[in-house]
Order: C-alpha cells, then sequence, then structure tokens
C-alpha cells in the first residue's frame, strides 16, 4: 500500500472517531479482529465529510471527477498530496465514502491501524491544561527601577493576561481570523476543514490547514508543532478531547497567551506592549485585528518588513469582523502607529542576573522566576555595574600583557561574507565594513572594550602597518604587542581594542586586547545596607558562567589576618602593643609521640626576614606573618591552641566560616573563603561591628503585589558590639593603604580602609577596601580546574595585581552612588570606650602632638576611666628595645626595589579612573610602591634605654 495512503487513512480514521462518537475514541486498535470495526468507522467519517461539502454547497463526486481529469499535474502543484496515486485515492473513496464493492482494494486496513496504533501512542492528558499557567517573563529593575533585564524561557517570552482583561473586539478579532465557528464546534471543525480542501485544490501553494483555534491550543502545548500526520493526528484526537475538559473560554485564554505574534512576543499581552507600547487591555479594534491577521504568519505578515502584505491581512480580518457584525463597519484597514522595535540585546550584568535567579529561589522559595511573571526589584547600580565589568576586564588583560603570559589565540570573528553582501546592497549608503562591523555580535557579548575590523594589513620597512576600522567610522593604526600576531591577521578579521587618544606628538591607536586566561571577582556592597551595587563574576559570563563572587571557594591570604588583630583587640591589647617578628615554630594541634615531631609549622614572612618587636598596628599594616603567628601564641589566650580557638569563634560569628579548620596556618588565611562573605566581614569592620547580610533582590511582585521583601533591618552584630574594637581595627586597615602594603594607593588613606593578601606561591591575590558607604572586593587568579594551583607568578602580590583595579572602581562608587568622604571617627557609643593619644606609629612610644611623625592613635579605656596601657604586656620593655624592628621608610633614604628587571617605586596607578571610558594611556609598566609584603629584612637596632639623646620623635 502506498505509504502516503496509509497515513490518509489513519489520519482519516482518527477524524472519523472524533466526529461520529468524540465519546469513545479509540486509540488502539487490534490488526486482524478490527479491520470491519474499522472500515464502518472510515464509512461513517466520509458520511459525516459529505454533509459538510453539502452544507458549503459543493458536489463532492464533481469536484474529484474533475481532478482525476488532470490528476498528474494536480498532484505535482499540491504539496500535501505530492507524491500520492490519486487513481488508488479515487478508488478508496468509492469503497468507504460510496460504499461501493471494488476489486483489488488499494487500501490494507492492517497497515492503516499498525500506523495509528503507532501515532496513537501515549498521547497526553488534555486534564493538564486545567490549571495550566504558561512560562512567563520576569523583569529585572535596577536600584534606580529601570530596567536591566528580562528572564524568559527559550521561546516563551510572554506575560500571562486574563481572558475578562482583553477588550471583546480583540477577541472576536481572533475569532473572525482564525476559527470563526469556535463557539460552535467541538474541537474540530468540518466545514473549515473543507474550505482548506478546497483551497488547496483550486489555488495550489501555500497549503491551508484548516486547524481550529482548539487544534492549535493543541499544537502549541501538548502534541507539537511537526509537519507530519502523525501529529495532525495526534492533534485531532487531543483537540476533542480539550473540549470537554475544558471550556470555550479557558481554550481562548490559553490560545491567547500561547500563540506567537512575532517582535519576539508570545502572547496578546506581550504582543501589545512589543508593537503598540501598551497593555492588552487598552487595544483598540483595529490593533487587536492587526495582531490577529499576525497569527496566520507572523514573519510573511510582519508590518516592519512587509507593510503591504500586512495592510491586506488586516482588511480581511476586519472584513471578516463586520461581516460578521463583529464591529462598525466604517473601520478603516489603515495599519496603526506602531512603536519602534528594538529587540533587546544585554551586554552587561549576566553573573548579577544570575544570581538573582538562585537569590530568589532562596529567598523567596521561587525555583524559577519563569514559572510566571514577576517584576523584581534588584540592588544593582546599572552605571556602577558597568564600570565594575569593564574595569575588572581590562585589569586582568593588563596583568597578562604585563608579565608577558597573554596568548593570542586568533581573532574574534571574520565578517568577509558580511562586507560582501553589504558591498552588493544598492541601498547601503555607509562602507560596507562599517555596516558588517555594527551588526555583528561578537562571542563575548558583554566585554567592555571596542570591536575593530582588520582593514589593511601591509609589511613595510618597518614592519606591519594595520590599519581597523571601528564602529564610529574611524580608522586608526593598530598596536599588535608581537609582530607574529600581526602577521597571522587578515583582512576583516574582528578584534578588540582599547582605543589610545592622541597625547602632545603621539598619534590616536588602538592597543589589541587579548582574551586573558587569569580570571577574577569583584562586588561592591553598601555597608550598612547589604545591597550588592555591582558584582563582576569572571571576566566574561559567555566564556564561563562560574560566577566565583558566590560560587568559589579560594584562600584568602593575609586578608583574613584582621580576625586575629580584632581577637587581640577585643582581648584588651591596643594597636601599639608590642609583638615579636621572629621565627617561631608550634607543634600539631593534639599530636603526641612520633606524630608530634611531624607537621611542626614553622611560618615565614613573605621577604624571608624578621622586624623583632613592632608594634600590632605595623604588624598588621605590612601584613607581617610572623608577628601575626607570634600574636596567636602569646597574645590571645594562655596557648596558641586555644589562641586558636577564639580566632575561630570569632570567623564563625562573622559568618566567613561554618566550621573552621582548627590548624594554625588558619590565622594566615589558609582556609578557603567566598568572597561575598570577606567582603560582608570588611564592611562589618566600616560599620563598627555590623555585618550587613548581602542580597540582590529588594522585592519581587507579582500582579502589582509584592511576594517578597528584603528585611533592611536584616544586621548581625560581631564580637558582641564591640565597637570600640571595630574601630581600633578600622583605623589600622587604613594605615594599610597610608604606610603598609597598599601605599601605591597613599593618596586614598584618609577616605578608605583596606587590605592586600597574597597566599602561598601566589595562587591567590586580593584587596578587600572599605569607605564609608561601601566595600569593594577584588580576587585575581587563576581557576585551577584541573586540581593544581597556577601561580601568579613571582612577586605577583595583591598589592601589584588587585590593589590596581580598586580605584578606578571606587571613584566611580563616589562619582555614582555616594560622595566622597573622609573615613568616620569613632561612633558616640565607640567613643565613650576610646580616648586619643599622639603616639610614634614606629615604635609605638608616646609622642608630642604634631612633632615628626606623631600619629593620633585611639586606644581603649580601663575601669577607671584611664588609658589601658598593654604596650609590654607580650613584649617586655627591656626585650621591646634588645629587638625593637629596624628602619621603615620614613628613617633614612628611600629604596627602589625591583624584582625581574622590573622596577616598582613609581607611585603613578596602572590605569587611573576613568580609563574604562577614556581609553589607557599606553601600556603600563605596572610599577608601583614595594609591597611590605615583600619587603627586604633589615637587621635588629639595639637601642641603649638608659641613652640620654635616644630619639622621642
Amino acid at each position: 500500500m502506498d505509504s502516503i495512503l496509509i497515513k490518509i487513512f489513519a489520519t482519516a480514521l482518527a477524524f472519523s472517531q472524533v466526529t461520529t462518537r468524540p465519546d469513545g475514541v479509540k486509540t488502539e486498535f487490534d490488526a486482524v479482529r478490527d479491520r470491519f470495526e474499522v472500515a464502518q468507522l472510515l464509512s461513517a467519517g466520509c458520511a459525516h465529510m459529505r454533509k459538510a461539502f453539502d452544507i458549503e454547497d459543493i458536489n463532492l463526486d464533481d469536484l474529484i471527477a474533475t481532478a482525476m481529469d488532470d490528476k498528474e499535474a494536480l498532484s505535482g502543484e499540491i504539496k500535501a498530496l505530492r507524491g500520492l496515486n490519486l487513481a488508488d485515492l479515487h478508488v478508496a473513496y468509492r469503497e468507504f465514502c460510496k460504499v461501493e464493492k471494488v476489486d483489488g482494494s488499494p487500501v490494507d486496513l492492517g497497515q492503516v491501524i499498525a500506523f495509528y496504533n503507532s501515532a496513537a501512542r501515549d498521547l497526553p492528558d488534555a486534564e493538564q491544561l486545567k490549571q495550566l499557567k504558561l512560562p512567563g517573563t520576569s523583569v529585572i529593575l535596577d536600584n534606580k527601577s529601570e530596567r536591566v533585564a528580562e528572564i524568559y524561557a527559550p521561546n516563551n517570552r510572554r506575560i500571562w493576561v486574563k481572558l475578562a482583561d482583553i477588550p471583546e473586539a480583540v477577541r472576536n478579532a481572533f475569532i473572525a481570523a482564525e476559527d470563526k465557528r469556535f463557539f460552535q464546534h467541538t474541537g474540530l471543525d468540518e466545514r473549515g476543514l473543507v474550505r482548506a480542501f478546497i483551497g488547496n485544490f483550486t489555488k495550489p501553494g501555500r497549503p491551508q490547514g484548516g486547524s481550529t483555534i482548539t487544534q492549535q491550543v493543541a499544537k502549541n502545548l501538548l502534541v507539537g508543532n511537526d509537519v507530519t500526520y502523525e501529529r495532525k493526528l495526534r492533534e485531532m484526537i487531543v483537540a476533542s478531547r480539550m473540549e470537554r475538559a475544558l471550556t470555550k473560554a479557558e481554550i481562548l485564554e490559553l490560545y491567547l497567551n500561547s500563540i506567537y505574534l512575532g517582535r519576539g512576543a508570545w502572547g496578546i499581552e506581550m504582543a501589545a506592549r512589543s508593537y503598540f507600547g501598551k497593555p492588552a487591555k487598552a487595544l483598540s479594534a483595529v490593533e487587536g485585528a492587526l495582531l490577529a491577521g499576525l497569527a496566520k504568519g507572523p514573519n510573511y505578515f510582519n508590518p516592519d518588513h512587509h507593510p503591504e502584505r500586512a495592510r491586506e491581512r488586516l482588511a480581511y480580518v476586519l472584513g471578516r469582523m463586520q461581516d460578521d457584525a463583529m464591529i462598525d463597519a466604517a473601520a478603516q484597514a489603515v495599519l496603526p502607529q506602531l512603536v519602534e522595535y528594538r529587540p533587546t540585546r544585554r551586554d552587561f550584568g549576566f553573573h548579577f542576573v544570575d544570581h538573582i535567579a538562585r537569590e530568589a529561589k532562596t529567598v523567596a522559595g521561587l525555583d524559577n522566576l519563569t514559572n510566571s511573571s514577576y517584576t523584581v526589584r534588584s540592588t544593582v547600580n546599572s552605571a556602577l555595574q558597568r564600570v565594575v565589568e569593564a574595569t575588572l576586564q581590562e585589569g586582568l588583560a593588563r596583568y597578562e600583557l604585563s608579565t608577558g603570559r597573554y596568548k593570542f589565540e586568533g581573532p574574534e570573528a571574520n565578517i568577509s561574507d558580511a562586507v560582501r553582501l553589504r558591498a552588493a546592497d544598492p541601498k547601503v549608503t555607509e562602507p560596507a565594513w562599517l555596516m558588517a562591523l555594527k551588526t555583528t555580535r561578537l562571542p563575548l557579548y558583554d566585554v567592555h572594550w571596542q570591536s575593530a575590523v582588520v582593514l589593511e594589513n601591509t609589511r613595510g620597512k618597518r614592519g606591519h602597518a594595520i590599519n581597523v576600522g571601528l564602529t564610529d567610522g574611524s580608522i586608526l593604526p593598530l598596536n599588535t604587542w608581537s609582530a607574529a600576531i600581526g602577521r597571522g591577521l587578515k583582512p576583516y578579521d574582528v578584534v578588540y581594542v582599547q582605543v589610545r587618544e592622541a597625547k602632545g606628538k603621539q598619534a590616536a591607536r588602538a592597543d589589541l586586547r587579548i582574551r586573558p586566561t587569569v580570571q577574577g571577582a569583584a562586588l561592591v556592597l553598601g555597608n550598612e545596607t547589604g545591597r550588592m551595587l555591582a558584582m563582576a563574576g569572571g571576566f566574561s559570563y559567555p566564556a564561563s558562567q562560574l560566577n566565583r563572587v558566590v560560587q568559589s571557594l579560594r584562600q584568602p591570604g593575609s586578608t583574613l589576618k584582621p580576625l586575629t588583630y580584632l581577637a587581640a583587640l577585643r582581648k584588651g591589647l591596643q594597636p601599639n602593643t608590642l609583638v615579636m617578628d621572629e621565627p617561631i615554630t608550634l607543634a600539631p594541634i593534639g599530636a603526641t609521640g612520633y606524630a608530634r615531631q611531624r607537621g611542626f609549622w614553622s611560618p615565614k614572612n613573605y621577604d624571608g626576614g624578621a622586624s623583632g618587636a613592632i608594634t600590632l598596628r605595623r604588624a598588621l599594616e605590612n601584613s607581617r606573618n610572623l608577628a601575626t603567628a607570634q600574636l596567636l601564641a602569646t597574645g590571645l589566650d594562655d596557648s596558641a591552641e586555644r589562641g586558636l580557638d577564639r580566632v575561630c569563634e570569632l570567623a564563625m560569628e562573622a559568618q566567613l566560616y561554618k566550621d573552621c579548620m582548627r590548624y594554625y596556618p588558619f590565622v594566615l588565611g589558609a582556609q578557603t573563603v567566598r568572597l561575598i562573605d570577606l567582603a560582608a566581614f570588611y564592611a562589618a569592620i566600616a560599620n563598627e561591628g555590623a555585618r550587613p547580610r548581602p542580597h540582590a533582590i529588594e522585592t519581587i511582585e507579582q500582579d502589582g503585589r509584592a511576594i517578597y521583601r528584603h528585611d533592611p533591618r536584616a544586621v548581625d552584630w560581631i564580637g558582641s558590639a564591640d565597637r570600640a574594637s571595630f574601630y581600633q581595627l578600622k583605623s589600622m586597615l587604613q594605615g594599610v593603604l597610608a604606610r603598609g602594603t597598599a601605599r601605591a594607593a597613599k593618596h586614598l588613606s584618609p577616605y578608605v580602609g583596606g587590605k592586600t593578601g597574597t597566599t602561598d606561591n601566589s595562587a591567590d591575590a586580593w584587596f578587600v577596601g572599605f569607605t564609608n558607604d561601601v566595600t569593594v572586593a577584588i580576587w585575581v587568579g587563576y581557576d585551577n580546574s584541573d586540581g593544581g594551583r597556577r601561580t601568579l607568578g613571582p612577586g605577583q602580590t595583591g598589592g601589584k595585581v588587585a590593589l590596581p583595579m580598586f580605584e578606578p572602581i571606587v571613584q566611580a562608587a563616589w562619582e555614582l552612588h555616594a560622595p566622597k568622604t573622609a573615613l568616620n571617627g569613632p561612633s558616640r557609643e565607640a567613643m565613650r570606650q576610646l580616648v586619643t593619644l599622639s603616639i610614634d606609629p614606629h615604635t609605638g612610644d608616646p609622642a608630642p602632638a604634631g612633632s615628626g611623625r606623631a600619629f593620633t592613635e585611639y586606644f581603649k579605656r580601663d575601669p577607671a576611666g584611664r588609658i589601658d596601657d598593654s604596650q609590654f604586656r607580650i613584649v617586655s620593655r627591656a626585650e621591646s628595645y634588645t629587638y625593637r624592628g629596624g628602619r621603615d621608610e620614613d628613617d633614612g633614604p628611600s629604596q627602589q626595589w625591583s624584582y625581574g628587571n622590573r622596577v616598582y617605586g613609581d607611585n603613578r596607578l596602572p590605569f587611573p579612573f576613568p580609563a574604562w571610558r577614556l581609553g589607557p594611556r599606553g601600556h603600563p609598566s605596572w610599577r608601583e610602591y614595594p609591597d611590605d609584603e615583600d619587603r627586604l629584612p633589615r637587621p635588629p637596632l639595639r637601642v641603649d634605654p638608659d641613652y640620654f639623646w635616644r630619639r622621642l620623635n
């Protein structure tokens, strides 16, 4: 039996059952026992169909006779019947519709039954549509209520609207255009099928389907959109069942919310907003008729590209509505005014939006923001977010350029074909390369460098001369950093560049930007509120969806040291308390016997040296490992083990960890931590102990009603609200910029406190800094997905790699979020426990105010109200003068320090704000002051305490 004939008769079997016995549709027949029943059903279905022909006043026998006169031409033109033997079809018609006895029937009912059984197997349940709510589109707003992003499932960009909220004229327009007898039929419209059948015979070309609105809902939501007989068969049965499971109103509501209408809009509500900038309830009859006309073919009748087709289709729909008295006959077929269509193309905030979706699940129990349509009011500052992403991307690329670690793996794209197409278009007025470049979306669509296309690559006496075109139409020479890269570039290759503006005798140029291998993360957190104002989870979201702010655990290195010093301050020590910066060895915790002889911990300073007796302030400012270990062993409790317990308790109270690994390297940052938790701890330092709860969502609304709202009072106090100790720590971290490991940014010290961090073998580089209003945390390192720990390279500390990215971000925060102000002094509560005294920051000794380098320090009072003097509590006075540390940079002539023939000692920042706007100032040497984490050791200076002329200031 002909395969097409099998499929036609199997589909006819489904039609026959649906129309003649809708309550008893069978989905499986026995190929032997049920042949007679199937033959009876086919005959009954044919008789039912002939009645529809009679109603339409069409003689089916005459139609078939006409078709048989030129059956070869006919079957060739009608796509739906192409390849069918019409003679066999005519014989089958006589057998089942005219009930004639024929010899050698072309129909094998066994094959028909087998195909039908296979197609009708495992039909979806129409009852599931009863309470169905289709996926929706959620809108993410920033902290200024501007739209940041839309979240929706693929092919489901919709906003659900109730049928009652759709004007009757708009509903009628869709019924007139798609299913005139919607309220009369029971799922299938036989008369509609007849009209489609006749149309396909008389006007071969684009075949008509004759599907009802119910069938379209079944196709869109249950059985799929395959252009096959199997799908049509299943669609008929499911549509029939839907009519018994749902009301007509429910079916129409599903239809109007599920149909695709162009402009990336599914459903009437999203289409109304996309085409007319208004909700569906505000649509006029003509606007509704235009949208109804699009249902037949949103691309073919697209009013943006084919306005004449759209107008003709509109006239047709309005005519149908007028014929059925649905609208006034005076309606004119004039295309209504459309709003400009701008496809949504987001180029920033992808890691942030991903985090919002996860947070919505955690705080509001919403498994998926696409399950319905929500409005999410987020904490993100869009302008600041762009700066943070651009700064991180530029900083990572410059690190690899400055260290020679960059690896160019080819251009981002080649647009030769697009240029040729544009050049052949006579309507194009701009250069073909410019048009092609503007319409090219590169793979890393969230990178904030400019895209440029190679227009010329010539070789001359001075090497390669490469010119690139930019999206603004300008043409500049390209600096490729290496001749090998230049030789590999071809015409119409697209690369990323950073434009260097003309300055003096130097002409403007474009510097090639190369995707870095190194990764990083950055977060801007509101100190008091915990609002996540900006977050970059990596170099680029398309390259890696891992959000390293919240999903990665990295060793914090020295950025964890403030915990130990906070524990010391809470214990009653003061910033001028002396501690020995000298070698120490600690036995493993809990070990005995032979095991105790193994696993001893002997930390070292970054520079390998020791400074003798130094103050807690200098130890933290200069990130001295030995001093921190000595403080653990002798300053926090009666043993190092108990001292570790105090630090661990504080770490868990600060919510840095749920469990503390009890081993001594913990105090130097050996246990991994999340960047977001570290930032929250530093925000608590700025707040004198009040730890905010980081969050990205302020409210979630559904249908104008708030279903979740963040509690603005959600604050956790650390350290029993010991505000005085926290302020002392805050002041010490301010000194990190003024005198310590971050003094490359010394000019920021009146406004910023913070801490650099570098882990063992320079695997991680950190800087976490805070102002009065925000905390900025930055991490740089390699992902090490292979299980190894790839180093950033010798000498690549937090002060060299992470700190240079801090200033552009904090300057942007001052410009875009809160104004620049000097760090606040102690609060009233803290000041009740504090008193000020002028001291020498080097020795911790009292010094006359205004003399030399005298420094105002904050000291805690004892119960009697006097200064609680703990300067010599750990180190005796005699020991302190014997082992007092050597000179710092103010004691003698400054010395530049160099590593690997790179000189560090220049106070110029690698890319001062706002480099992300103006472009780089040329390839930097990445020079800075030496980080005191890599300070060279100096010999102890012996001083006789009774020496008459010893220096006091």
